[in-house]
């Protein structure tokens, strides 16, 4: 009996997680509409812009963004192609790897994040400090 209830609180306690993962999600997706981007737009922006990578290059490779938003190959490469084309972030080879690709934030890019930024932590605090 210990045991189901100790289970029945961890599932609870699970689907807690996702639904303040969706509600979250979902007040991004609608204070970010207003500057033309969504939340998987964002963090793209964010880990760009977060600074230097491991090696200590100004970009990143396409792989080390998608392990840090937690977006699958396919769906980052369309989001990628989507920012670039919107002249946000731009593309090129890696110079250590012909087949890798790096991703960069252009200037516009960068002016865009930094606008959006306070926006974004505003409901990050909201939604994530009144649980």
């Amino acid at each position: 009996m210990a045991a189901k209830k100790a289970e029945q609180a961890l599932v609870e306690q699970w689907r807690d997680i996702l639904a303040l993962h969706a509600r979250t999600q979902c007040e991004l997706d609608r204070a970010l509409h207003q500057h033309g981007l969504c939340a998987s737009d964002f963090e793209v922006l964010d880990v760009l812009a977060d600074g230097r990578t491991k090696d200590g290059a100004c970009t990143y490779r396409v792989q080390g963004i998608s392990d840090r938003i937690h977006l699958s190959q396919s769906a980052l490469s369309r989001l990628i192609a989507r920012l670039e084309k919107d002249g946000l972030i731009e593309r090129g080879m890696c110079p250590e790897d012909r087949r890798g690709v790096r991703v960069g934030l252009t200037d516009k890019g960068r002016t865009l994040h930094g606008e959006v930024l306070p926006v974004q932590r505003a409901v990050l605090t909201r939604m994530l400090n009144s649980g």
